[in-house]
């Protein structure tokens, strides 16, 4: 490979030499000197300067590029990283808490279970406290939280202990018992003799011997298995004491009038009795809710 034009080339200790390329190889160059010379000089003895003027010829770029030095400027740009804004997705508006979960279907679905174990919570603490649950359950429902707390902080409503309950219906039994024989121990009038004045005498031993009819209307009295076992303590029981057996109980309800003979049994919402139909006794169970009034009277008022 040769060059007719000739050229000046820089070594890198200054040196300077004229003549035409006679020679291209990858270790060396070789050229026509003045003076018939062809001297052989490697690549890595020529200047910077010089290396980047052959660099011009493309036979020689390639081989004469990987002794070039790079300025750190241009490695700098080379090398240098473009940061491109990549595409992000928006953010939604900054609210409230509640706001952001009523905004999801996961949010409202956790809305509902607090709710629901909101509501479960004050039936707990109804049962605990022994309040109704459905007051408890009502209120947790209308202020969630708040609701179930006050009930956690009243004192737990207790029920009447045994003694209360048996000196009630003790109460009760000398109630009746006074109605029964209050009448019957009243002075009898005395005869004016005739007819007429035995006829006033037996009818007055007869209206005394029958005790006052005993009336209990709803509004008046609440109807539940305290009060039943309370007033009417007489009427349960196989069998009935002497001065109860004649008293019958007249329970007035939705369903019409039943004549009772005894209380077979009492549950928390209704009351299991004997009624008197038809000259034959049966048992009927009558909700609390369903009656009207109750009343005590004798079987021959």
């Amino acid at each position: 490979m040769t060059s007719a034009v000739a050229i000046t080339l820089e070594m890198t200790d200054g040196a300077k030499l004229e003549g035409e390329i006679f020679l291209v190889k990858d270790d060396f160059l070789q050229i026509r000197a003045e003076g018939g010379n062809y001297p052989k000089i490697e690549w890595s003895k020529f200047s910077q300067a010089t290396l980047n003027e052959l660099k011009k010829n493309p036979k020689i770029a390639q081989i004469v590029e990987p002794y070039i030095e790079i300025p750190l400027e241009v490695k700098i740009k080379k090398t240098e990283v473009t940061i491109k804004e990549v595409p992000r997705l928006e953010r939604p508006a900054k609210g409230t808490i509640l706001g952001a979960m009523f905004s999801s279907s996961v949010g409202i679905v956790c809305l509902l279970l607090l709710y629901g174990a909101n509501v479960y919570a004050g039936y707990e603490i109804a049962t605990v406290r022994a309040y109704p649950p459905a007051m408890v359950c009502g209120m947790a429902a209308v202020a969630p939280i708040i609701g179930p707390l006050v009930f956690l902080c009243l004192p737990t409503k207790m029920g009447p202990t045994q003694d209360e309950l048996a000196e009630e219906q003790r109460e009760a039994t000398e109630a009746v018992q006074a109605a029964t024989y209050g009448d019957a121990a009243a002075p009898q009038p005395s005869s004016s003799g005739g007819e007429s004045g035995k006829d006033h005498e037996s009818h007055a031993s007869h209206s005394a011997a029958v005790p006052q009819t005993q009336s209990f209307k709803r509004g008046q009295f609440t109807f539940n298995r305290r009060f039943i076992e309370t007033k009417f303590v007489g009427f349960f029981g196989m069998v009935r004491k002497d001065a109860e057996k004649d008293l019958l109980l007249i329970i007035k309800s939705a369903r019409g009038e039943f004549v009772v003979t005894g209380i077979s049994e009492i549950g928390a919402t209704d009351i299991k009795v004997n009624v008197h139909s038809g000259g034959a006794s049966q048992q009927t169970t009558i909700p609390f809710v369903e009656i009207l009034e109750m009343q005590v009277k004798h079987k021959d008022a």
